[in-house]
C-alpha cells in the first residue's frame, strides 16, 4: 500500500473532517477537504458502510486526481435491527439539505422505546475507511465500537449521535469525553489503527 503525501478527505461533514485530520496529522499527510475543492457529494447507493466509503473515495479520487480517503460511518441499534445504520446521516436530514442530529436522536430514542423494554439499549458505531487512488487502486478498513444508548443526550462535544452513546465500560457519553480520548477509542480510531498499520508497512 502506497503512502500518499497529500490526500482529499471525501466528506462535507466538518466534524468528521476535523477528526480525520487530527488522526492523520502524526503521519505527516497533507489533507484537503472535498468542500475546499468544490467536489460534489455522491449519492450513497451502497448497501454496506464499505460500499459507500468506496463509492465516495473513488469519486473524489477521479475528480481531483489525488488519492482520496472516505469514511462512511453510522450508529446501529440492536432494538432497531441495525438501523439507522448506513442511513444515520439521512435520519438527520431536513428538507433543505441541512442536518438536525438533535431530531435524529429523538427519533432513535422514540423508536427504541416503541420496541419495548425487552429490546434493550445496546448499540454500536461502525466506521468504514476507504483510500482510493486515481489509477483505480483501493483499500478499505472497518472499525467498530460497542456501547449503549442513554437519554437525554449528554454533552456538547463530538457530533452526530455522540451525546446519546456511551462506550462499553465507560460512564460518560461520546458527547462528554475529551475529544482526544474519543479519537483514541472510537470506531473511527479502530478503523484508523488498521489504516495506519497498513501505511506503516510501506
Amino acid at each position: 500500500m502506497r503512502k500518499p503525501a497529500k490526500i482529499v478527505i471525501a466528506t462535507h461533514n466538518p466534524g468528521k473532517l476535523r477528526e480525520i485530520r487530527a488522526m492523520l496529522a502524526p503521519l505527516g499527510i497533507r489533507c484537503v477537504g472535498a468542500e475546499e475543492l468544490d467536489l460534489p457529494e455522491p449519492e450513497e447507493t451502497g448497501v454496506t458502510f464499505v460500499d459507500n466509503a468506496e463509492l465516495k473515495a473513488r469519486q473524489a479520487a477521479d475528480l481531483s486526481g489525488l488519492p482520496a480517503l472516505a469514511d462512511d460511518s453510522g450508529l446501529s441499534v440492536d432494538a432497531l435491527h441495525g438501523n439507522p445504520g448506513i442511513y444515520s446521516a439521512r435520519w438527520a436530514e431536513d428538507g433543505d439539505g441541512s442536518r438536525d442530529f438533535g431530531r435524529a436522536m429523538e427519533r432513535v430514542w422514540r423508536e427504541v422505546e416503541l420496541a419495548g423494554p425487552d429490546a434493550g439499549h445496546d448499540a454500536h458505531f461502525v466506521c468504514a475507511l476507504s483510500l482510493a487512488w486515481p489509477d483505480g487502486a483501493i483499500e478499505s478498513f472497518e472499525g467498530r465500537c460497542d456501547g449503549t444508548l442513554v437519554w437525554p443526550p449528554r454533552g456538547d462535544r463530538g457530533f452526530g449521535y455522540d451525546p446519546m452513546f456511551v462506550k462499553a465500560g465507560m460512564d460518560q457519553s461520546f458527547g462528554e469525553i475529551d475529544q482526544a480520548e474519543k479519537h483514541r477509542i472510537s470506531h473511527r480510531a479502530d478503523a484508523f489503527a488498521k489504516l495506519v498499520a497498513a501505511l506503516g508497512q510501506v
